[in-house]
Protein backbone atom coordinates (compact mmCIF):
# COMPACT_ATOMS: atom_id res chain seq x y z
CA UNK A 1 0.00 0.00 0.00
CA UNK A 2 1.86 2.98 -1.12
CA UNK A 3 -0.19 5.59 0.67
CA UNK A 4 1.41 4.58 4.08
CA UNK A 5 4.65 5.05 2.65
CA UNK A 6 5.32 9.20 4.37
CA UNK A 7 8.21 9.40 1.76
CA UNK A 8 6.92 10.82 -1.34
CA UNK A 9 4.36 13.07 -0.29
CA UNK A 10 5.93 13.98 3.43
CA UNK A 11 8.75 16.43 1.83
CA UNK A 12 5.79 17.67 -0.17
CA UNK A 13 3.68 18.56 2.41
CA UNK A 14 6.60 20.44 4.64
CA UNK A 15 7.87 22.48 2.11
CA UNK A 16 4.45 23.74 0.46
CA UNK A 17 3.35 24.47 4.51
CA UNK A 18 7.31 26.60 4.76
CA UNK A 19 6.26 28.04 2.03
CA UNK A 20 2.82 29.68 3.13
CA UNK A 21 3.73 30.25 6.18
CA UNK A 22 7.12 31.92 6.10
CA UNK A 23 7.62 33.31 2.49
CA UNK A 24 3.92 34.42 1.55
CA UNK A 25 3.57 36.17 4.29
CA UNK A 26 6.27 38.51 3.69
CA UNK A 27 4.76 39.14 0.19
CA UNK A 28 1.63 39.80 1.14
CA UNK A 29 2.06 42.04 3.69
CA UNK A 30 4.37 44.16 1.48
CA UNK A 31 1.49 44.42 -0.91
CA UNK A 32 -0.63 45.76 1.93
CA UNK A 33 1.31 47.88 3.58
CA UNK A 34 3.55 50.11 1.24
CA UNK A 35 1.92 53.13 1.75
CA UNK A 36 2.72 54.85 4.69
CA UNK A 37 -0.07 57.30 5.56
CA UNK A 38 1.53 60.71 7.25
CA UNK A 39 0.80 61.48 10.82
CA UNK A 40 -1.81 64.31 11.80
CA UNK A 41 -0.51 67.32 13.39
CA UNK A 42 -1.32 67.20 17.05
CA UNK A 43 -2.48 71.06 17.35
CA UNK A 44 -5.83 71.95 17.25
CA UNK A 45 -6.63 74.18 14.23
CA UNK A 46 -9.09 77.05 15.02
CA UNK A 47 -12.32 76.74 13.85
CA UNK A 48 -13.96 78.96 11.01
CA UNK A 49 -16.88 80.45 11.99
CA UNK A 50 -19.77 80.39 10.35
CA UNK A 51 -21.49 83.29 7.82
CA UNK A 52 -25.26 83.17 8.58
CA UNK A 53 -26.32 85.68 5.85
CA UNK A 54 -29.94 85.99 7.87
CA UNK A 55 -28.05 87.56 10.67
Amino acid sequence: MPQLNPHPWLMILLFSWTIFLIILPKKVTNHLYSNNPALKSTEKSKPEPWNWPWS
